[in-house]
């Protein structure tokens, strides 16, 4: 049947021209900018925040310290729009005082918009406490007038829903400062953040020795290569002069004895809580020897599996 707009069976117009919708399917959605990794540091006051902070610091986290809680939010926000901060922490404690209250609430808020956090506590004995509040000769924050076991109380009073959220709680009561920094490292770390920093700093003596050396190598042993026309000009990153230099008698075998004899060192360093270390290898101006020195003794720390950067500091002053 046929009527004023045409036949009933008639299909609809096109309103759209054909492989549109194929487009629209192939269509790929703007990948959003990456969260950072969130870490809320809390906990009694005493206890070790200002040292965990610390270390997060030492790891490549981006630190914020006393912050108000709402202003969690914001702060995530800011890092996520174009940041090259992966990782975020931030010390939230009762020092905030009216602010403080509003954790709860913030933490609902960022749960809701599914941003991803882990909460790191601290705490400590009372015993501990006080000792820690009477050798800094400092009230603690909730004293008011009252005494140090006083604010202990309402501190943990305030902390206890916090205190059984925690995804990391370390109890500090018996721990040093180093053996906290090794918790948080165990906890935190990951392998890449563990490992020792290497420095290998060429150097020559007539300009002294660098300040910041842990160990002075001295390869003023071997036969200088300046007294040769050919390789004077040269430097120790040259072929040439790298040649000359490991074929010296006891060349390579000071590089491998040496490197052996430094594996024990390192490794107390990283349990002593040094993360890096300075080595400077010296020889006369420090153009040729050391400068070759230097690049094969960096090639074995690094063999066994150790982070190590190179550096000449003296060469071109002739």
């Amino acid at each position: 049947m046929t009527g004023m707009l045409g036949p009933m069976n008639e299909p609809s117009p096109t309103t759209a021209p054909s492989g549109i919708a194929a487009i629209d399917a192939s269509a790929t959605t703007p990948a959003e900018d990456p969260q950072p990794e969130v870490l809320i540091i809390t906990g009694m006051s005493g206890a070790g925040r200002s040292r965990a902070a610390a270390v997060l610091e030492d790891l490549d986290w981006y630190v914020v310290d006393n912050l108000p809680p709402m202003m969690l939010v914001p702060l995530v926000d800011l890092m996520s729009k174009g940041s090259t901060i992966e990782r975020v922490a931030a010390v939230v404690d009762v020092r905030g005082r009216e602010f403080f209250s509003e954790l709860d609430k913030v933490l609902a808020h960022m749960s809701e918009r599914d941003v991803a956090y882990r909460i790191l506590f601290l705490d400590a004995s009372d015993e501990a406490l006080v000792r820690r509040f009477e050798q800094v000769r400092r009230p603690h924050p909730l004293q008011g007038d009252g005494r140090i076991l006083d604010g202990i109380g309402a501190e943990r009073s305030l902390l206890a829903t916090i205190k059984e959220r925690a995804d990391i709680s370390i109890d500090t009561s018996d721990l040093s400062v180093h053996d906290l920094s090794r918790e948080i490292r165990r906890s935190l770390a990951d392998a890449s953040q563990e490992a020792l920093r290497i420095t290998l700093v060429s150097f020559g003596f007539k300009y002294g020795i660098p300040l910041d050396a842990d160990h002075v190598v001295d390869v003023r042993f071997l036969a200088n290569p300046y007294w040769i026309t050919e390789l004077r000009h040269l430097t120790g990153h040259d072929e040439p002069v790298r040649e000359y230099v490991l074929a010296r008698p006891g060349a390579l075998d000071f590089v491998e004895r040496y490197t052996s004899a430094l594996e024990p060192v390192l490794a107390g360093y990283l349990d002593e809580e040094k993360r890096y270390a300075t080595i400077a290898v010296g020889c006369t101006g420090g153009k040729h020897r050391s400068v070759a020195m230097a690049e094969a003794i960096a090639e074995r720390l690094r063999a066994a599996g150790h982070r190590v950067r190179v550096t000449a500091r003296d060469l071109g002053r002739e």
